[in-house]
């Protein structure tokens, strides 16, 4: 952020990331690799943590468009995938221990532990009523919030009053969810289809990546402003500090994200996805005279319970960011957006 001109490096970075993960022999792995092993699929391999580790920093400074809790998700499952086979544990005690490394890492980086201890039990195990992960993450989750506290990590928190309950709040809360709920189907169905596209038309990956890069290098000049490179949490928390949003800002996200994500290069789909749902809901609440703190907190449960179809998760995390004196209307968004979205979902577990 503080050097602008890094992003001119972003091609070298992604064909750094290929070469990272061909020499580590860990093509192909993402957190859907992660999440599959705990339904029985093949392991993965320990190598995944230094290689999306070391990638997801070239993406970051080099301002390729993803966050950070992909990273985090998968460096959890490294971690537990290599302490299973030095403990020699069965697969069930195996699970329970993947899903522990994804909580913790996920609740270190957010600051917090509730929300991310329940996705990573809900995102696979709660849909099989497999209700006994859910206590070794939560543990799991709230010890490293505590030692990430120790440490001086700052947790996600943004200021949000509620306004006062009317019937018109109520309808235009119900457009909010609406409109944000088709906005999440966008994005996924972009991510998805700029993947299909970029690898028809660039067989070789390095040729695609480093296409990618190029791309979003141009599309950072004629924007002008940066604000659409990295995860983009600065700018998620000036809309809750100043009030303010461009309406244009949720699509083009949606557009550098899906570049970033498709041509290979490491990073998340989460913190982008509550970039768009606090832009595109920020963007509608100014639109119908809503705070726009308000709309916002609304678009980041709508994009995140819809995206993961996670809804507990959801409106917990949520709580924890935002206060739970809005757990009622979190709740509503997020409930209806994994509702409304179906199968559209960035994880296909």
């Amino acid at each position: 952020t503080a050097n602008p001109w890094l992003v001119f490096l972003l091609p070298l970075g992604g064909l750094l990331t290929v070469k990272i993960y061909k020499l580590l022999k860990t093509e192909g792995l993402s957190t859907d690799s992660v999440l599959k092993s705990l339904k029985g699929d093949k392991k993965v391999s320990p190598w995944l943590l230094p290689a999306v580790f070391l990638s997801s920093l070239l993406t970051h400074l080099f301002g390729g468009s993803a966050g950070r809790e992909g990273a985090a998700l998968q460096m959890g499952g490294a971690v537990s995938s290599l302490l299973s086979k030095k403990l020699n544990l069965d697969e069930d005690t195996s699970d329970i221990g993947t899903v522990c490394g994804m909580s913790a890492f996920f609740s270190a980086l957010f600051g917090t532990p509730l929300g991310p201890s329940v996705f990573a039990a809900e995102v696979v195990f709660l849909k099989k009523k497999s209700y006994k992960r859910l206590i070794p993450s939560l543990i799991s989750g709230f010890t490293a919030y505590l030692l990430a506290s120790l440490l001086g990590a700052h947790p996600e928190r943004f200021a949000m009053e509620l306004p006062t309950l009317s019937f018109p709040l109520l309808w235009k809360t119900g457009v909010i969810i609406l409109v944000c709920s088709a906005v999440c189907i966008l994005f996924v169905f972009t991510l998805e289809k700029t993947k299909e596209l970029f690898r028809k038309i660039f067989k070789n990956p390095y040729v695609r990546i480093a296409a990618g890069g190029i791309l979003i290098i141009l599309l950072t000049v004629i924007e002008g402003s940066g604000d659409y490179n990295g995860g983009g949490m600065n700018i998620v928390e000036k809309i809750f500090s100043h009030n303010t949003v461009k309406y244009e800002a949720f699509l083009l996200k949606i557009i550098f994200t899906a570049i970033t994500v498709a041509v290979g290069f490491k990073g998340g789909e989460i913190v982008p996805t509550f970039f768009i749902g606090a832009t595109s809901g920020g963007a509608l609440a100014l639109l119908l005279g809503v705070p726009v703190p308000f709309g916002a907190a609304l678009g980041m449960a709508v994009l995140f319970g819809g995206a993961t179809n996670c809804s507990l998760s959801a409106i917990l995390l949520c709580g924890e960011m935002f206060g739970f004196k809005g757990i009622a209307y979190f709740t509503f968004a997020a409930v209806v957006a994994h509702l409304l979205t179906g199968k559209n979902r960035l994880y296909n577990v």
